[in-house]
């Protein structure tokens, strides 16, 4: 089994070989996939998403984020907090304008903080994923310690130009994915 370390570098310089076009082309067939997912799930209404920081070459959700805008979803996005040890949730519903931070974050302009204990649905960045729902971030834990603080259940959905790998190394930590959406297809895991 390769190292977290390895895979890490391996699916940076993967991402990395993908153009600009490529990308925009797979992050489409994502968010068509996320759209579909969530047809047969009209309970949700309550969803998290990250913010695709441009120089990590992350999965564009913003155009995903303005299609849940227009269909009336109750939107939120994270934030680190003042001390960089975790993250705060921000509701980005009204939301029109973000402006990237001096990591190139982007964050929303006038957004509001708020609780997370509306939201059902969590849509987690990853560099990669396994067959069994283990997600390789980059190594901060901020989404682990995000979604292991939620007090109830979530659908907790990783984001992926490409498909599984056969194994992640797991911490006790490490928080597993209950589905991971690709352009190839919509990965179920479970428990």
């Amino acid at each position: 089994m390769l190292s977290k370390a390895q895979i890490r570098e391996d699916h940076k310089a993967l991402r990395q070989s993908l153009s600009a076009l490529q990308r925009a082309a797979l992050s489409a067939k994502i968010r068509a996939r996320i759209l579909e997912w969530l047809t047969v799930r009209p309970e949700i209404d309550h969803v998290h998403l990250f913010l695709p920081i441009e120089r990590l070459e992350e999965v564009d959700t913003f155009p995903l984020f303005q299609e849940l805008q227009q269909k009336g979803y109750t939107l939120y996005t994270s934030t680190l907090d003042k001390n960089g040890q975790g993250l705060l949730t921000l509701d980005i519903t009204a939301v029109r304008q973000f402006k990237p931070d001096s990591w190139g974050i982007p964050q929303p302009i006038a957004a509001i903080q708020t609780s997370p204990d509306q939201i059902q649905l969590v849509l987690v960045p990853l560099l990669a994923y396994d067959r069994v729902g283990h997600r390789l971030g980059y190594g901060k834990g901020y989404y682990d310690g995000f979604l292991g603080s939620l007090s109830q259940p979530v659908y907790k959905v990783g984001l992926s130009f490409f498909d599984p790998i056969p194994e992640i190394p797991a911490e006790d930590h490490d928080v597993r994915l209950d589905f991971c959406i690709s352009p190839s297809k919509i990965h179920e895991f479970h428990s």
